[in-house]
Order: structure tokens, then C-alpha cells, then sequence
């Protein structure tokens, strides 16, 4: 047996073409233009290719981007007082902080600073305690990207057994809430596996659905998998370059054994990165209805 692969890649494409045609619509009939703003502090290659590929999605689709790149000892103050700023204005819909931030900067102070109504990385306390009880908001990108990918390959989450590798509040943690809702109509049951877990392998074979998110290259290996499973692979990890100079990239999931286990596998790349982004897209889209009372 040999897992169908599920490509994040063509799922996000499907996707942009749907926003595409509500953009324009949102133009023509309203005069509307979505617009996000994007902030990134420093210089880290990482979050510079984010940003770059966020600001270029952008302006695929037509949506108005505004890119501040600050340098590294940009004070806190000085921060917060940009976002307040992009709160008031009228032409962004939505507002990222590119993470992490400098050590001398306060992340949550400024994630908290984020207008909840322009929150569309979902990360604010507000976004965060809504999807927790089920009301509707912005889902962090990547959990909402996962869900998609799950719902468009026609995989049943109801009544599953979703077993997620790591904690984070970026992944588990909301990836966990958004799976168990019973409003959304998820319905699953959750384990959530992390660092002080006895015998994670118990748990992983268990899993209808399982979710690697723990960092760890090539962490779940075959024999940590239910044979059928569905497999999603939400890491990143570089494991060295090209002679040109290129990443070289591997997820938290052994790949080419898994996949001789399970019924459905993300990969790497091209599995869950592409959503990540058009998922950020989707929610400046929503962003911009919601700030003029279009459902």
C-alpha cells in the first residue's frame, strides 16, 4: 500500500482562485479592497522569505499590501506605536507581526496590541478565547489550513481519533480547539502528545488522524502509525543545503517509510506551507467584509 499524497499545494491553488473571484466581486459590487500589513523586524533570512511570500500572494490576488521592514533595535514603543497606527487605518483590513521579535521586545504586549478586529493570524487573547468556545473568528493560519486540508480531501473528521505531536499555541493547541468543536462540526476526539508524554508511540497508533507538529525531523517513523492513517506533516525542518545554496527540507514525519503505512500523507514541502499562506489571504478577506458589515 502506498498513501495518496495530499497536496497542500493544489488545495491552496483551488483556494486562491475562490478568493480571486470574491476580491473582485467585493471591488466591483462594493469598492472594496482588502488590504493587509505586514511588519517584520530584523533581518532573519526565515522571516524574510515569510513576509516576501505573504507581500507576493498579495498582489496575485489583489489585495492591497503594505510592507514595513524595521531594523532590529527598533524599540518596543516605537512598534506599538506603528500598530496603533495600522489600526486606525482605513485601507488595511488586517495586520501580521512577523514572530519572532527581538529579545528586547515584548511579543505578547504586541500581538495583544492588534486590533482583534484586524487579527487575522489569530494569535490575539480575543481570537483565541472565541475559537476556544466555538464563536465565530480568525483561526490561526496554519490549525485553519490543516482543517481545510482535511475537509477538502474528504477526510472524516467526526467521531475520528486525532492524535497531535506538540503543544504549541501556533499548531496543537489551536489545531486541538478548531478539531473538537462541536460547532464547526469537527466532532473529533483530541489527544494532544508533547514532551513529558509516557510512550508517545501508544498514543500515535491509535490515531485515525495524526498531527506532527513538534519540530523534531523525521520524528514519527512507520512503526508510530496506524496502518490507514491519515498523516499530516507540519513540519519544517533543514537538514542542510545545496551545493547552489538552496534548503534542503525534511517534516517531523519519516516520509518515504510512512507513507508505505499510511491511507493519506502530507509532504514536504507542498503540504501544509502553502496553506498556511492563502489562509492569512482568506482571513483579510473576511477581515475586510466584517469592518463593512458584508457576511
Amino acid at each position: 500500500m502506498t498513501a495518496r499524497i495530499i497536496s497542500g499545494a493544489a488545495i491552496a491553488g483551488r483556494i486562491r482562485e475562490e478568493l480571486k473571484t470574491e476580491i473582485a466581486e467585493l471591488k466591483e459590487r462594493h469598492g472594496i479592497v482588502p488590504g493587509l500589513a505586514t511588519i517584520i523586524v530584523g533581518e532573519d533570512p526565515a522571516s524574510q522569505s515569510y513576509v516576501n511570500s505573504k507581500v507576493k500572494a498579495c498582489q496575485a490576488l489583489g489585495i492591497f499590501s503594505l510592507n514595513h521592514p524595521l531594523p532590529g533595535s527598533t524599540l518596543e514603543s516605537d512598534l506599538l506605536a506603528l500598530v496603533d497606527t495600522l489600526n486606525c487605518d482605513h485601507r488595511i483590513s488586517g495586520i501580521l507581526v512577523q514572530v519572532p521579535l527581538p529579545e528586547h521586545i515584548d511579543e505578547s504586549k504586541v500581538l495583544v496590541a492588534i486590533s482583534p478586529e484586524k487579527d487575522v493570524d489569530g494569535f490575539h487573547p480575543v481570537s483565541v478565547g472565541r475559537m476556544v468556545i466555538g464563536q465565530p473568528t480568525f483561526l490561526s493560519c496554519t490549525p485553519a489550513g490543516i482543517q481545510q486540508l482535511l475537509l477538502r480531501s474528504g477526510i472524516k473528521t467526526s467521531g475520528s481519533e486525532v492524535v497531535i505531536v506538540g503543544r504549541s499555541n501556533i499548531v496543537g493547541k489551536p489545531v486541538a480547539n478548531i478539531l473538537m468543536q462541536k460547532a464547526q462540526g469537527a466532532n473529533a476526539t483530541v489527544t494532544i502528545c508533547h514532551s513529558a508524554t509516557r510512550d508517545i508511540a501508544a498514543h500515535t497508533r491509535r490515531a485515525d488522524i495524526l498531527i506532527a507538529a513538534i519540530g523534531q525531523p523525521r520524528f514519527i517513523t512507520a512503526d508510530m502509525v496506524k496502518p490507514g492513517a491519515t498523516v499530516i506533516d507540519v513540519g519544517t525542518n533543514e537538514i542542510g543545503k545545496t551545493a547552489e545554496g538552496k534548503r534542503i527540507l525534511c517534516g517531523d514525519v519519516d516520509f518515504d517509510n510512512v507513507k508505505a503505512v499510511a491511507g493519506a500523507i502530507t509532504p514536504v514541502p507542498g503540504g501544509v506551507g502553502p496553506m498556511t499562506i492563502v489562509m492569512l489571504m482568506a482571513n483579510t478577506v473576511k477581515a475586510a467584509k466584517l469592518a463593512h458589515g458584508i457576511s
